[in-house]
């Protein structure tokens, strides 16, 4: 089993993406962006790597315009040598990835011109996985689209459309169930018909359930048949509804205790699951960590080393029971440590308790610093007491200092990200 994250890397230097608009578009531009997005997918894989994460959803939007008239560029070709290197590492590493084309790519519309583009927008995902090497295992995931007043045509420009597609999409598509139009039943029947690997996405599940009363895992084993061989282990999407946002929302994190029941209720290793959540590799690490049979206390440590000038910040009562339950290093407390993360980002940052954290963290500094960046640092606390400047000037000034004096255990930190 592997449990992976999508698109984004949160807290790693050097993996954000860059992109461009229609206005300001040109060879030079898409050439410069490109190269960037390559690399920071290079990274990207390079923290999977290192975070034992083998499960990875590269974003669309990694080649700008990359199905559109407008980048005429063969990057395929151009990137050859970038996309060799990356495809690589991906496949040494045993890392299965996959694309999930957006909203607007949609293969059952009634308009041609939808459909057409839709055409292009899977060709161009296929495109990318088909440069890294990767092999039939690793998907484009697709929703089947809209209803369009009639549910039964729509299905059915869906398989006619499918059909006419190029043999290197169809080898590498999926779909799932979507949370508005089509229920798991659905999807099942229609991958079944044309032999098409179906996810099942468990909030979309809960949210546009099938007229059948049957459970989570009854639909999962269901998907498992659509499943070949070579298809590699049969994927599923888990979420959390966020509880203060509209229905369907994605959780800001993956709650430990509710994702372990679900982990058990499965009672099988060959499934992958994807994780969709906002805090992305966050809370994979978080969820990889809750079922590893590898329960050494540093696990933990190591993910304290990381969070905790940021629940300092937010609670430090929760600090102190945290380096309490730490103290134990005969047990894997894993549940009980996340719960304890989670409350105290929940809670209410004062100032009193931000000045507290800034402070911990500049005793990295204080006594290596010029006397002009003392000045400036204890500048930027008068301020922020005065309410003249946020928390983030302080924090940016730490950041700066951490950079320029490689202070390693900082730069790993989430206190600069939340």
């Amino acid at each position: 089993m592997s449990i992976g994250y999508a698109c984004l890397t949160i807290g790693v230097l050097n993996t954000n993406l860059k992109s461009c608009n229609a206005k300001n578009v040109c060879d030079e531009k898409l050439l410069d962006v490109i190269e960037h997005n390559l690399k920071s997918l290079e990274n990207m894989i390079a923290y999977n790597i290192k975070n034992s994460i083998h499960l990875f959803r590269i974003s669309s939007d990694l080649i700008s315009f990359g199905s559109s008239p407008l980048n005429k560029l063969h990057w395929w070709d151009i990137f050859s040598n970038e996309f060799s290197k990356i495809g690589r590492k991906i496949r040494e590493n045993n890392i299965r990835v996959s694309m999930h084309p957006g909203q607007y790519t949609v293969l059952n519309s009634p308009n041609k011109d939808v459909v057409s583009r839709a055409v292009e927008d899977l060709n161009y995902h296929s495109k990318v996985l088909d440069s890294l090497g990767v092999n039939v295992e690793n998907k484009i995931v697709l929703h089947i689209g809209g209803v369009y007043n009639d549910k039964k045509q729509a299905i059915n420009r869906f398989i006619s459309n499918y059909v006419n597609l190029d043999d290197r999409v169809k080898r590498r598509l999926v779909i799932e169930n979507d949370d508005k139009s089509y229920n798991i039943n659905d999807a099942i029947e229609i991958g079944t018909k044309l032999g098409i690997p179906v996810i099942f996405d468990n909030l979309h599940n809960e949210i546009n359930p099938s007229n059948d009363d049957k459970s989570e895992l009854y639909w999962i084993n269901e998907c498992k048949n659509t499943w070949k061989d070579k298809d590699g282990y049969q994927k599923i999407h888990y979420s959390q509804q966020d509880i203060s946002k509209k229905t369907g929302s994605h959780s800001n994190t993956i709650a430990v205790d509710r994702f372990v029941d679900f982990y058990g209720s499965l009672e099988r290793e060959d499934i992958d699951i994807m994780l969709e959540v906002k805090d992305k590799n966050l809370s994979a690490v978080k969820c990889i960590n809750s079922i590893t049979r590898d329960k050494r206390i540093s696990k933990l440590e190591n993910e304290w080393s990381k969070y905790k000038y940021t629940v300092l910040e937010s609670s430090p009562k929760i600090y102190l029971e945290i380096r309490n339950l730490l103290k134990d290093k005969k047990n894997y407390p894993v549940v009980q440590f996340y719960n304890y993360i989670d409350e105290a980002m929940k809670e209410e940052v004062i100032p009193g308790n931000s000045i507290n954290a800034a402070l911990h963290v500049w005793g990295y500094f204080k006594n290596i610093v010029d006397s002009r960046e003392k000045e400036s640092f204890l500048r930027s606390i008068d301020r922020y007491k005065k309410g003249e400047v946020s928390i983030n000037v302080v924090k940016n000034k730490l950041w700066k200092m951490a950079v320029k004096y490689d202070e390693r255990y900082l730069k790993d930190s989430y206190y600069f990200i939340f």
